[in-house]
């Protein structure tokens, strides 16, 4: 589709949150988005500097569609919920070829007189309880966390607690469980609102409304005002979504993928000999470290003390997050190897990101920068402050993962 095609459609594209589509031929979809407002982001897919913003499965994506299309939501909860059930409807190769389904999250509500509902990444799928209902995949781990906050404050559910344990659990106490541990609720009171939360992730937002509608008005009319109270606040927290978090979290990602100009990230693994690996991914942009950005990885399939090992996988797991901006240059700890192991990541994903390597002596002070001596020229500065970063704060989240261990 090109841009003139898509200036034709841009006045009719509503500003306001929603799913969008990228049709290839014979209205094949190719890609399903959300956004915030529809508009800002499905301009930024016809921004000339794509393929420096985005991944290449992305911008080969847009090359080859011949149309879009949305769906506007009355929120941006309702349009991460849709987001996923269409995506699972559709399969489309530019969504499921991002990342490995086993890295998608899933929400899970388990089959038990009780059931519970779950986060579930999609590799351990396998070993959940027995499930009622599987919604996903959610391609957006840290959005999906928000709006279960949401959701569990307008219907509280059950996710560890034990029914009947007698006393409440610490859930109860924040108003997020009903009161499954401590019998304020019983299996068929419980079971509604189980009901009333798949047919949210079901994207019937109506269908709900209608159903919780009725059940209040039944409610009063037999005298169970404290339950209709109840239903009537489920009624307008739905009517009335307040999800600032998430729209924070989505103008985030919207407006850090337009501009990498100076954008530079910095990775570390920390271990105790071997054990207890995790690494670390930080970002200096415009020559401050930007500390919102930092993200956390436990090592999970490199072996032990193998440190070009986990930094593969950590990259690997970071370039499957299609929402997070590209950076301008990479940097690691080390030198031939594991610049060679960053490259060798970047190449499978079909990108050409530059990668240097702070190599240290002794006493693990900066001794040189391994990689293109034009690139790091002016740049030396904000390279050693993100190595310096990558190294603080690898060291405090393993210190903090091995104290947790030590305890347990």
């Amino acid at each position: 589709m090109t841009l003139e095609q898509f200036k034709k459609k841009m006045k009719r594209i509503p500003d306001g949150p929603g799913i969008y589509f990228f049709l290839g031929k014979n209205k094949k979809v190719l890609y399903i988005g959300k956004a915030t407002s529809l508009r800002d982001r499905m301009r930024s897919y016809f921004a000339t500097d794509l393929h420096e913003v985005r991944s290449p499965l992305i911008a080969n994506m847009v090359a080859v569609a011949v149309s879009i299309d949305w769906r506007k939501t009355d929120s941006v909860l309702e349009a991460l919920l849709l987001e996923a059930s269409l995506i699972k409807t559709y399969k489309p190769k530019a969504n499921t070829d991002l990342k490995d389904d086993k890295s998608f999250n899933y929400v899970v509500i388990t089959e038990e007189e009780y059931p519970r509902v779950l986060v579930i990444r999609g590799k351990n799928l396998k070993e959940a309880p027995t499930t009622k209902k599987i919604f996903g995949p959610f391609p957006h781990g840290m959005q999906l966390r928000e709006a279960m906050r949401l959701i569990r404050k307008i219907f509280p559910f059950r996710d560890t607690c034990k029914p009947q344990q007698g006393r409440p659990c610490f859930n109860f106490q924040l108003g997020l469980c009903p009161g499954v541990c401590n019998g304020m609720v019983d299996a068929k009171e419980y079971r509604r609102t189980i009901r009333h939360i798949v047919l949210l992730f079901e994207g019937k937002k109506q269908q709900l409304l209608k159903a919780i509608n009725k059940e209040m008005r039944v409610a009063a009319k037999d005298e169970r005002f404290e339950e209709a109270k109840e239903l009537h606040r489920q009624m307008y927290a739905l009517q009335h979504i307040q999800d600032i978090s998430l729209i924070k979290e989505e103008y985030r990602s919207a407006t850090l993928a337009t501009d990498r100009s100076k954008r530079i990230e910095a990775y570390d693994v920390a271990h105790l000999r071997g054990s207890a690996a995790v690494g670390v991914m930080v970002v200096v942009e415009d020559g401050e470290a930007n500390k919102a950005q930092y993200r956390k990885f436990k090592i999970k399939t490199a072996k032990a003390g193998d440190d070009s090992g986990a930094l593969k996988e950590i990259l690997s797991r970071r370039l499957g997050h299609d929402e997070w901006p590209l950076p301008r240059l990479i940097v690691v700890d080390g030198s031939t190897a594991q610049i060679n192991a960053a490259r060798n990541v970047l190449a499978e994903y079909g990108m050409a990101i530059p990668v240097v390597g702070v190599v240290k002596d002794e006493k693990h002070r900066p001794r040189n920068i391994s990689g293109d001596r034009e690139l790091i020229k002016d740049r030396e500065r904000d390279i050693l402050l993100a190595n310096a970063e990558a190294h603080r704060f690898a060291v405090g989240y393993h210190r903090k993962t091995s104290r947790k261990e030590l305890t347990l």
